[in-house]
């Protein structure tokens, strides 16, 4: 019905974070330095997982897969912003967008996952510490980092389908620094009923699922903890999960913060800081939460600094 006065869209206009050119160059820094920072602390993490044999366990295999998560996420949105700031250009393909959009999902969907099989992972090592290695074998913990990225995968193609098969006519101005579905779907002249209800359908399930299993695996490891006679001892056990903790409260903090408290005056800008913070903020800070809490994370990254120093050019 809008073949008549279709134009053929073959490129999207990001309009970034901010329309005046002075702050630019302070975006290109800053956004710059950001992503240098995640991408080396993540890296180190992933590399003192994989050299240090003492970390070869779940809850650190699941680690890793988070980092590289992380490293992935940002790499989808902050080297393409930084270019455009850079060259001056707004501009981005359409399949540069769709593709962009794709990623996206999947590694926002990814950390959710990740962060409720990490959960899951403290809660057996918490509450049957002695069944431990049996419930968490190899083939459990291999089903466990592979279903994660599944899902991301099979819910990221999902919507890219149904967006594909819209039509986008006169208007292709994204007031983002990203390709953002629920924007995309804003400038498109098709019906997007279905492309809407999809979204919120899974969308609900994807933050539901992964954030009922983090509250079940907390209650019964609260209850475990209370029940332990001896400070020291509740100390330890709290101490093995302050830092997926933090993670969580960062992650569902960001949820909260943007998308169930939402300006109204300035919804565009709204969109805009959820992005910054899934996609920058959330990923730098997980390697300090880390490396800072964790005391074999912090003998494992000194190791590696150590290795690194001494070996012969």
């Amino acid at each position: 019905m809008h073949q008549g006065n279709q134009t053929t869209i073959s490129e999207f206009i990001l309009l970034g974070l901010s329309k005046h050119a002075e702050l630019q160059k302070v975006l290109f820094v800053l956004f710059l330095g950001m992503y240098l920072v995640t991408m080396v602390g993540n890296g180190l993490i992933i590399l003192a997982i994989s050299f240090d044999s003492y970390l070869h366990t779940p809850m650190y295999l699941f680690l890793a897969n988070l980092s590289f998560a992380d490293m992935s996420s940002i790499s989808t949105s902050v080297p393409k912003m930084l270019m455009n700031i850079h060259t001056k250009s707004q501009s981005i393909s359409y399949e540069s967008c769709i593709t962009q959009m794709y990623f996206f999902i999947v590694f926002v969907i990814i950390d959710n996952f990740l962060l409720g099989v990490m959960a899951y992972d403290r809660f057996v090592a918490i509450c049957y510490p002695l069944n431990y290695m049996t419930i968490m074998q190899p083939r459990i913990c291999a089903l466990l980092t592979v279903i994660p990225w599944v899902l991301s995968n099979t819910v990221a193609l999902t919507h890219t389908l149904l967006l594909i098969q819209l039509i986008f006519c006169d208007s292709n101005i994204l007031p983002h620094f990203l390709c953002d579905l629920d924007l995309l779907l804003k400038l498109s002249c098709s019906d997007t009923t279905v492309n809407e209800f999809m979204l919120f359908v899974i969308g609900l399930s994807v933050i539901t699922l992964p954030f009922a299993l983090i509250l079940f695996s907390y209650i019964h490891i609260i209850r475990a903890v209370l029940r332990i006679s001896s400070t020291e001892g509740k100390w330890k056990a709290f101490s093995t999960c302050g830092s997926h903790l933090m993670l969580v409260l960062l992650f569902y903090g960001t949820i909260i913060g943007v998308y169930f408290f939402p300006s109204s005056t300035h919804p565009d800008d709204t969109d805009k800081i959820g992005a910054v913070l899934f996609t920058v903020m959330t990923p730098m800070m997980n390697p300090f939460v880390y490396s800072l809490r964790n005391k074999d994370m912090k003998g494992a990254l000194r190791k590696l600094i150590n290795r690194k120093r001494f070996i012969p050019l």
